[in-house]
């Protein structure tokens, strides 16, 4: 059994986040260190902020479509109000 895993990066300098899904997890973080992908590529220090394992590969990416809208962000905020310091 495979837990897909729905991950939140973020740019520290500049506040951006990336909301991603993906089946390996390990193997995507380091694709996104090596700047690999085009979406954080020119990301300097990304962190990890928030991971979300699902058990099957429809909720994972319906928890990431969520995640990209504007209750999802909501949510967020809430969930990381220590990290955000609120």
């Amino acid at each position: 059994m495979f837990i897909h895993w729905v991950y939140v990066l973020e740019n520290p300098k500049t506040k951006e986040r990336y909301i991603g899904y993906t089946k390996n997890l390990k193997e995507r973080l380091k694709q996104h260190k090596e700047k690999k992908v085009f979406s954080t590529k020119f990301w300097e220090n990304l962190r990890t902020i928030y991971l979300e394992g699902c058990l099957n590969q429809e909720d994972a990416t319906r928890r990431e479509k969520y995640l990209k809208t504007t209750g999802g962000r909501r949510f967020l905020a809430k969930r990381l109000r220590k990290y955000y310091g609120y």
